[in-house]
C-alpha cells in the first residue's frame, strides 16, 4: 500500500491564511494547545471551573502554544450532550478572560453554528470543527459569513455520520479503509465551501475519529503535505493522547481505579502508587505524541494540537532547527 510521504527536514507550506486580523505564515509549525472546560473529556486535565480554565491555558501560552482550543463539550462516546447554552456558559468566560491576558489565537472547539458565532463575538478568531459542518446545518453558512467578514477561520475536521455515536458505531463497517479516500474526502469538502471560506480554512483528518484499530490512523499522521496538496489548505494533525498512539507504543490500556477495602495507611500507600503509576503512564503516553508530532511535521503538517505543550516545543524546537 502506497504510504504518505516524509521529509525529515520542515518544510513550510506555500500558503497562509488569515485568523481574525492576525496572518498565520506556518514559518515553523503552530503548536496549538488543548483547553478542556468540560467535566467529561476523553484524556486528562478537564475542568469545568474558569479561573482553573484560565490558569491552564495561559500556562500552555508560557509554554509555547501559539493557539488555544477552548471546548465546551467533550466528543467522546462516554460524554452526554450538552446545549448550546451550557456550552456557551462554560466557554465564554474563559474565551473573554484570556482575551484580556495573552495574545496566543483563541480557537473554539465546537460543532455548533450558535456557539461558533457567540465565540467569535467574545474573541475566538478560529473555529474547530471536527464534523466539518455535519453535525448543524447552519455551520457551514455561519462559517462563510464569518470568514467573509475577516472575523474567524475554520478547521474542516473528516468523519463520517451525523453524531458522535454514529461516528463510532460505524467504525467496524464504514470506516475509510485507506488514507487516500480520507484525502479525497476532505479534498471534496474544501472544493464545496464558499472561495471566502475556503480561503481561511485549515483542515483536519481527525485521527481517531471513526478510523479504526489498524493501521490508517499512523498513516494519517503523515498525509500532511498531501492534505496541503489536494485542498490547498494547511493540515492541523491532532495525535495527542488519542488510544491509537497507546497500542503503537505498547503501552498498557487505561485501569479503572482500585475501589478495594483497606485500611487507612495502607490505603493511602495504595492511592500514593497509583497516583504515581498514572503520572508514569501519562507521561509515557504524552512522549508517544511528541513522537507522533515529530512524524506529523515530517509529513508536512502546519499546526500540531496536543495537551502537553511543554514537553513538545523543546522537541519541535530542535527537530526543524537549521
Amino acid at each position: 500500500m502506497t504510504q504518505p510521504s516524509m521529509d525529515a527536514r520542515w518544510q513550510p507550506p506555500s500558503l497562509g491564511l488569515r485568523a481574525g486580523g492576525r496572518l498565520l505564515t506556518f514559518e515553523r509549525p503552530l503548536i496549538m494547545g488543548v483547553v478542556n472546560v468540560t467535566p467529561n473529556s476523553f484524556s486528562q486535565g478537564h475542568t469545568t471551573d474558569v479561573a482553573a480554565a484560565v490558569a491552564h491555558g495561559l500556562a500552555l501560552v508560557r509554554a509555547g502554544a501559539d493557539i488555544l482550543d477552548i471546548g465546551g463539550e467533550a466528543t467522546n462516546l462516554r460524554a452526554a450532550p450538552v446545549t448550546a447554552e451550557e456550552e456557551l456558559a462554560r466557554v465564554l468566560p474563559v474565551i473573554e478572560r484570556l482575551m484580556a491576558r495573552c495574545d496566543a489565537v483563541l480557537s473554539i472547539d465546537t460543532t455548533k453554528a450558535a456557539v461558533a458565532r457567540a465565540a467569535v463575538a467574545a474573541g475566538a478568531t478560529m473555529v474547530n470543527d471536527v464534523s466539518g459542518g455535519r453535525f448543524d446545518p447552519d455551520m457551514l453558512g455561519t462559517m462563510a459569513e464569518l470568514a467573509a467578514a475577516g472575523r474567524a477561520a475554520y478547521v474542516a475536521g473528516h468523519l463520517r455520520g451525523q453524531s458522535i455515536s454514529e461516528v463510532f458505531a460505524a467504525e467496524a463497517q464504514a470506516q475509510p479503509g485507506d488514507w487516500r479516500q480520507v484525502v479525497d474526502e476532505l479534498a471534496a469538502q474544501v472544493a464545496a465551501l464558499p472561495p471566502s471560506l475556503r480561503q481561511v480554512t485549515l483542515v483536519d483528518p481527525c485521527l481517531g475519529f471513526g478510523k479504526g484499530a489498524g493501521p490508517l490512523n499512523l498513516q494519517l499522521l503523515r498525509c500532511g503535505r498531501e492534505l496541503t496538496a489536494a485542498t490547498g489548505c494547511p493540515a492541523l494533525i491532532g495525535p495527542s493522547r488519542k488510544r491509537f498512539l497507546r497500542q503503537a507504543a505498547g503501552l498498557a490500556s487505561e485501569g479503572a481505579p482500585s475501589s478495594a477495602a483497606a485500611a487507612d495507611a495502607a490505603l493511602d500507600a495504595a492511592l500514593a502508587a497509583a497516583a504515581a503509576a498514572a503520572a508514569a503512564a501519562a507521561l509515557a503516553l504524552d512522549a508517544a505524541t511528541v513522537g507522533a508530532c515529530l512524524a506529523a511535521v515530517a509529513g508536512g503538517a502546519a499546526v500540531l494540537r496536543v495537551h502537553n505543550v511543554a514537553l513538545l516545543r523543546p522537541a519541535l524546537t530542535v527537530y526543524i532547527r537549521d
